[in-house]
C-alpha cells in the first residue's frame, strides 16, 4: 500500500507539468493536438511508472483521417491511460461537465478538444449532446465508456444507449473496443494496484448511416456489445 500511495503522489505531481504544458500550447494548437500529447505522454508515464504493459490489436482497421467514436468497456482507472497512449488517433475523452472546471487539468479538457456532458438536467443535457454531435462532425473522434461506469466484478455490464445515440447523431462510424485483463489491477473500491498487461483489441468500424431513432440505436448498442462480448476475457 505505501508503494501505491508514493507512486500515486509521483503520477499526481507529474500531471501538474504536463497540464501547464498543456494550457500554454492551446493558443498555438489545431483541434487540441498538443493536449492530446501531453495527454499522451502522462498516459504513458503513469503506465510505466506502475509496471503496466499494453499490447494493442486491430489497429489496421483505423483508418488515418477519418473521425469515429470508440465505444469501450471499463473496468479500471487505469483503462483511461491505456487508450489515451496506444489508440492511434486523436481521440478525445467524454466527460462530465464538472471535470472541466479543475483549475489546469480542467482548463486543458475544456480547450482541448475533450467533449463535456451537462447533466444537471435533461435540457442541459439534451444541448451538450447536441454540442458534442457538431464537434465529432467538425472532425473530433472521441471515446466512451458504454457502461457508464466501472465493472464491479469484472463481468460485462449492460450498455448505455448514449454513445450509439451520440454516433447516430453525429454520423461517424462506431468502433468496437475491448480492454482486457485491466480489472485486477485497480478493481472499482480498491486503493492497492496490482500490475499486469493489458490488452486492447480494436474492432471493425460500423456504419450509423441508416441508423435513426431509438429501435435503432438499440440495435446499434446490442451489435457493438455482442462484439465486445466475443473477445472479452471476464475477470473476477
Amino acid at each position: 500500500m505505501i508503494v501505491t500511495f508514493l507512486k500515486g503522489i509521483l503520477v499526481l505531481l507529474a500531471a501538474v507539468p504536463f497540464s501547464f504544458m498543456a494550457c500554454f500550447g492551446i493558443p498555438f494548437q489545431k483541434q487540441g493536438r498538443i493536449v492530446h500529447a501531453n495527454g499522451k505522454a502522462w498516459s504513458k508515464f503513469v503506465l510505466w511508472t506502475y509496471g503496466i504493459k499494453v499490447q494493442l490489436r486491430g489497429a489496421e482497421h483505423i483508418q488515418p483521417g477519418t473521425t469515429y467514436v470508440y465505444v469501450a468497456n471499463h473496468a479500471s482507472m487505469f483503462d483511461i491511460p491505456a487508450v489515451i497512449s496506444f489508440i492511434p488517433d486523436q481521440i478525445r475523452l467524454v466527460v462530465k461537465k464538472e471535470l472541466t472546471r479543475i483549475p489546469v487539468w480542467g482548463w486543458a479538457m475544456k480547450y482541448g478538444g475533450y467533449i463535456s456532458i451537462d447533466r444537471s438536467n435533461p435540457i442541459a443535457a439534451a444541448r451538450s449532446l447536441e454540442a458534442a454531435a457538431e464537434k465529432i462532425r467538425d472532425g473530433t473522434s472521441v471515446l466512451l465508456f458504454a457502461e457508464g461506469t466501472r465493472t464491479r466484478d469484472g463481468k460485462l455490464q449492460p450498455f448505455k444507449r448514449g454513445a450509439f445515440s451520440l454516433a447516430a447523431k453525429a454520423g461517424v462510424p462506431v468502433i468496437p473496443v475491448v480492454i482486457n485483463n485491466s480489472f485486477r489491477i485497480l478493481p472499482k473500491g480498491s486503493l492497492r494496484v496490482h500490475p499486469q498487461d493489458i490488452e486492447i483489441v480494436i474492432g471493425k468500424p460500423i456504419s450509423t448511416k441508416d441508423v435513426e431513432g431509438k429501435n435503432e440505436e438499440i440495435a446499434l448498442m446490442e451489435q457493438v456489445r455482442g462484439i465486445i462480448a466475443r473477445d472479452f476475457v471476464e475477470q473476477s
